[in-house]
This record gives C-alpha cells, structure tokens and sequence, in this order.
C-alpha cells in the first residue's frame, strides 16, 4: 500500500533549558523512523537527565509505533523519579492522545516556557 513511498527521517534536536531538557521533533513520526525518536529520548534518559520537555509542535502525524516510544521512554523516566511533559501537540496528535488515552497520562502545555516552569 505505502509502495512509492519513501521514509523520512525525523528531526530531533535537543537542548538544556534550565536544568530541562528540552527535546524538539519534527516531521512525520511512523513506523519507519520512530526509532529514532525513541533513542533520543532514552539516550538523555540513560545519561541522568529526567526532566523532560517533549515538543511536538511541528510533528504533524504520528503513529501508534510513536507513541509507544514515548510512553517507553515515560516508564522508564518514572523509575528514576522523573517526568516527560508534552507541548503544544498539533491537532492530529492531540487527537491520538486523546483516543488511546494518553492525555490524562501526560501533562499537556502550550508552550515550551510553561512546560519548563512547571518543574
């Protein structure tokens, strides 16, 4: 069905805010490179940083296999007594969210400041 298509990486960058850190996606987030997203996460996990700012705003469609990532990387964040919070999901994750349940599991804000602050 998806023949012709071809995957695209995602971007990931990630930055400190105030002792946050703060990591910005962007692009389409599928089964074909949420991988990717997911080793960015763990990867500031493993090296101590537990206060995590998830920015999805410009992540405009994300799969199950996304959002599977994130929530792994959610439990594993939790054992070290820390947090992944979400900012300004576009409509369409929003929507997933909502659906698979998610939104009453992460705390949601609309922007990066607010989100940081909230630590």
């Amino acid at each position: 069905m998806n023949a012709g298509l071809s995957s695209k990486m995602i971007d990931v960058q990630v930055s400190d805010v105030e002792q946050v850190t703060l990591v910005q996606v962007n692009g389409r987030v599928d089964g074909t490179n949420a991988n990717q997203l997911g080793s960015a996460l763990v990867g500031q996990i493993d090296s101590g940083r537990t206060r995590i700012v998830l920015d999805l705003s410009m992540v405009e469609y994300m799969s199950s296999a996304g959002l599977r990532e994130i929530v792994m990387a959610y439990k594993r964040v939790q054992r070290s007594a820390g947090d992944v919070r979400i900012v300004q999901p576009s409509r369409r994750v929003m929507e997933l969210l909502e659906v698979s349940g998610l939104n009453t599991v992460f705390q949601i804000f609309p922007s990066q400041s607010e989100a940081v602050r909230s630590y």
